[in-house]
C-alpha cells in the first residue's frame, strides 16, 4: 500500500510539474503602442532563418487576433513579400531598426504572387490577421517593443 502512495505522489508531482511548465511558458510577443494610448500585444512565431522566412504563414487557415509572425532580417532594407500559398488575408507591418512602424500593407490578397513592399527600409516585418491594424488604430510611426525575442539568432 505504501508503494502505491509513493508512485501516486511521484506521478502527481510529475503531472503538476508538466502542467506548470506549459502554463508558465512565455511566448515571444510584439507589443505595439498606438497614438491613441492603447497597446496591442501579439504572440508571435519568429522567422529568423532564411527557411523560416521563406515558409512564413503559407498554408495557414486560421490566425487568432493575438497571433502573428515576426520576420527578423539581418539588416535594414526594403523588404518584399508575397501571399503565394497563403489562404488568409494578412496585414504586413514593416518595422525599422529603431522599432517604429515605417509602413503597413492592409489586407493583403490571399494567394497573390504580386510583390508587397513599402518604399522605406525595415529590418522587421510583423504579419497579423488582415484588417486588425486598422481596427486597432495601428499607424506608421507607432513604437514597437519585442518581448522574449533574441536578435542574436538572426541568420542571413
Amino acid at each position: 500500500m505504501v508503494g502505491f502512495f509513493v508512485r501516486f505522489s511521484v506521478g502527481l508531482w510529475l503531472l503538476l510539474s508538466f502542467i506548470s511548465l506549459f502554463a508558465c511558458r512565455h511566448y515571444p510577443r510584439v507589443v505595439i503602442s498606438t497614438k491613441g494610448g492603447k497597446e496591442l500585444a501579439v504572440r508571435v512565431e519568429v522567422a529568423d532563418t532564411p527557411a523560416k522566412r521563406e515558409l512564413g504563414l503559407q498554408y495557414r487557415r486560421e490566425l487568432d487576433d493575438d497571433q502573428g509572425m515576426l520576420f527578423l532580417f539581418p539588416a535594414e532594407r526594403v523588404q518584399s513579400f508575397w501571399m503565394k500559398n497563403t489562404p488568409l488575408s494578412l496585414d504586413l507591418i514593416f518595422i525599422g531598426k529603431h522599432r517604429r512602424i515605417v509602413g503597413i500593407i492592409h489586407q493583403a490578397v490571399p494567394f497573390s504572387t504580386a510583390p508587397l513592399s513599402v518604399s522605406v527600409p525595415s529590418q522587421f516585418v510583423l504579419e497579423i490577421k488582415g484588417g486588425l491594424s486598422r481596427s486597432k488604430g495601428i499607424e506608421v510611426g507607432d513604437p514597437v517593443r519585442f518581448e522574449g525575442i533574441s536578435l542574436e539568432s538572426i541568420k542571413g
